[in-house]
């Protein structure tokens, strides 16, 4: 069997259905757009045949796009000139779109066939630049359908003639939302934003395009006709020229010119916009080629689609039986566990949210009430929905409600006592068989798992805030957490549709251990005299979502004086970190703790709106003369949370490297354009990476230390997904 085939019906219909075997969604291979092109050239010369209808065989969705792992390999596939192959492959799909496009009309748009897109629901990325090819785009009406081209999420954007037919339909502003934010519709705003054409009865989809191609209509694309103008303006007309203005500060605003998709994309559409829609499709394809032959493509596509989903199907889960999550315990009903009660109700568990008094375990229940509230609001959830969901939570303060939980997750004051007392009487309460989660941070599993007497069943669980909003968790293995747990652990994140990591226990696992690294690194800079705007724009420009400064705001700037204490008084002499402490107390001893006091290293208005960086901070630490090279501080923030990721590695706290890259992204949003911090420094090179550890090293401290096991892969000149990337798939 094909991925396409074809029935030609008796009232004049060819029916062309794309159903690759043994998938649940389609995915477009390389191998199958000949199969198509032949289906159409047949159809094309069929005297018999008045018209195409391209349509899907799953229920439910039309097609999930490009096969990603097809993209992620084709360069390799593309011999001794990897651009010109892409380039070549590239051409060969706009032809076959083209074709299908023209229908068999000739130059002076005579003749040929009509050409149908019937979309039986979810049609993502080429499952639309196909449709947007054809004359008429019809779709089921089918409201968990999702419509729309979300290449960009991934480091890439729509190179199959989907940005440019896009612009052209829509103009340049209608089509922004969709091409530069990945923005996704269901099938009624599709229409009207003008991306299908009819939204019909699911039942009636086929008939309905079938009656469109029989009523003998115009389908020549508006593009194809003399007197074509640009919806909103192309871009030599004044509409037109302040549209593309707006554009470019817009995606340099957000991207800050750290992601290369974002501006080819923007490139492909303003060049494109000022010649003939063929010479338009050429210059979508140099860009397009462009992307792809940047490594950052590569990196995103690896991590963002390839190791994510891995991680997401149980790429490291034990090989042990099923073990779903039925009834969870959540203990505690502060902003953490009433976070996880809700995103656990959702996913339909049964959930029992213990507090030491009921107006805080019903205050803990409440917060799901008010999340189901905003998203009636919007038209995400229903009141039905909403009943459901708050019906599978019982707020309570007895102990003996969580009798027949399979899963408790503590999620209590973070104070070992604390923790130890609720884990002896939550174990008093469940069964033999039930695994004990705690949420923490900071503190070492392996030390709090001596609470419970059944220690193989003890495991860290760690979610990051919001956790209905942040989809990483962090899943933490003590020395004694036996695979049961781990299994458990990793099929309850799958349930609430977030992508697990699983590390070993150490200080702060492994996001933490890198995020702290960062911030401290930045407020080392200030006490150097460092301008605080230099900092986080330096950090910005490299694509994370905050720098250092703001994110300590964002977090409290007493709890990292907390975790500094902490940390002093378990690494005694060895602890490095004094100048930033002097920074952080210093801080918390003048009441500025953060955006929650309205004081930090910011200042805020009355409603918490930050306003510019506190005065006093360049008073007590004036801003040098010299200010630091940009690239020098954007060194200083990567090398310092890139050199901890390498060091859990070797020290055996990660196992695998895609989680390490997922994780940072996912987590701290480090720099997504370059897949993760073991893409980057592939990015960069190990030779060039041990180099700068030296130099820094030299300039700012032992802390930039080469480790050793970067230090020898550098002096072998090897890459770190090419010497662990095949551990990590065998895996």
């Amino acid at each position: 069997m094909t991925d396409f085939t074809m029935e030609k019906g008796a009232d004049g219909v060819a029916i062309i259905t794309w159903d690759v075997p043994g998938k649940s969604m389609n995915v477009m291979s390389m191998e199958a757009w000949p199969v198509l092109e032949g289906l159409v050239d047949d159809a094309l010369a069929d005297d018999a045949v008045k018209g195409i209808v391209i349509t899907s065989g799953k229920e439910g969705s039309f097609a999930g796009g490009m096969d990603l792992n097809v993209i992620a390999k084709m360069k390799e596939m593309a011999g001794d000139n990897p651009a010109q192959g892409l380039m070549d492959g590239l051409m060969n799909m706009h032809s076959i779109l083209r074709k299908i496009e023209r229908g068999g009309m000739d130059d002076k748009n005579k003749g040929g066939k009509p050409i149908a897109a019937a979309l039986p629901g979810t049609a993502l990325g080429i499952g639309l630049e196909i449709p947007l090819a054809c004359h008429r785009i019809f779709a089921a009406d089918n409201p968990k359908a999702k419509i729309g081209l979300p290449e960009i999420m991934v480091g890439i954007f729509p190179g199959a003639g989907g940005t440019t037919r896009l612009v052209r339909k829509l103009g340049a502003m209608g089509a922004s939302p969709l091409l530069l934010e990945g923005k996704l519709n269901d099938p009624k705003k599709a229409k009207t934003a003008g991306v299908v054409d009819e939204v019909v009865p699911a039942d009636e989809l086929i008939a309905k395009a079938k009656e469109w191609i029989l009523s003998e209509p115009t389908f020549v694309k508006p593009w194809d006709e003399k007197g074509y103008k640009m919806p909103g303006g192309a871009p030599y007309h004044p509409a037109g020229f302040m549209t593309f203005v707006g554009a470019s500060a817009m995606v340099n605003g957000k991207t800050q010119g750290a992601f290369p998709a974002a501006k080819a994309l923007l490139s492909a559409v303003y060049e494109g916009a000022l010649v003939p829609f063929d010479t338009a499709l050429k210059i979508e394809a140099r860009w397009f080629t462009n992307v792809l032959m940047n490594p950052s493509s590569s990196a995103m596509i690896r991590s963002l689609f390839i190791n994510k989903e891995a991680l997401e199907k149980g790429a490291n889960r034990p090989d042990v039986p099923d073990h779903k999550v039925k009834k969870v315990g959540v203990m505690g009903a502060g902003m953490m566990g009433a976070g996880i009660a809700l995103v656990s109700a959702m996913a339909g568990m049964e959930v029992v949210l213990i507090d030491q008094k009921q107006e805080a375990a019903d205050k803990g229940k409440s917060y799901t009430a008010d999340y189901m509230d905003k998203g009636i609001k919007r038209g995400k959830a229903t009141e039905e929905k909403k009943e459901k969901t708050l019906g599978l939570i019982t707020a309570t303060t007895d102990y003996a409600a969580l009798e027949g939980c399979d899963l408790v997750i503590e999620a209590v004051f973070e104070d070992p006592g604390v923790k130890a007392e609720v884990t002896k009487k939550v174990l008093e309460a469940v069964g033999d068989d039930c695994i004990f989660a705690t949420n923490t941070s900071t503190l070492p599993i392996t030390e709090l798992a001596k609470a419970s007497d059944k220690p193989e069943q003890f495991i860290g669980i760690h979610f990051f805030s919001p956790v209905e909003k942040m989809m990483l968790v962090e899943i933490i293995k003590g020395k004694e957490t036996g695979p049961r747990a781990v299994a458990k652990a990793l099929d309850y994140v799958r349930q609430i549709r977030k992508t697990p990591i699983a590390v070993n226990d150490a200080r702060f696992f492994y996001c933490n251990r890198c995020i702290i690294p960062y911030i401290n690194e930045g407020i080392r800079m200030v006490s150097e005299g460092v301008a605080p705007a230099l900092i986080d724009n330096a950090a910005r420009q490299l694509g994370f979502p905050v720098g250092p400064l703001q994110l300590v705001d964002e977090t409290s700037i007493d709890l990292g004086a907390k975790i500094a204490r902490a940390t002093r008084a378990a690494m005694g002499d060895d602890y490095p970190d004094e100048a930033v402490d002097e920074v952080i107390f210093w801080m918390e001893g003048e009441g500025r703790l953060g955006r929650k006091a309205n004081a930090g290293f910011f200042d805020y208005d009355e409603k918490g709106k930050r306003q510019g960086y506190w005065a006093g901070l360049a008073e007590k630490y004036p801003q040098a003369e010299d200010q630091p090279d940009l690239i020098e501080v954007q060194h200083r923030l990567m090398f310092a949370q890139v050199l901890e990721a390498v060091r859990a590695l070797e020290e055996g706290v990660l196992e695998d490297i895609r989680e390490g890259d997922v994780g940072a992204i996912l987590a701290w949003g480090f720099a997504p354009w370059s897949g993760g911090p073991f893409s980057w420094l592939d990015i960069i090179g190990t030779p060039y990476a041990a180099e700068r550890c030296d130099q820094l090293t030299e300039a700012h401290g032992a802390r930039f230390t080469c480790p050793d096991l970067l230090r020898e892969m550098a002096d072998k000149s090897q890459s770190f997904y090419g010497r662990f990337g095949s551990q990590a798939e065998a895996a």
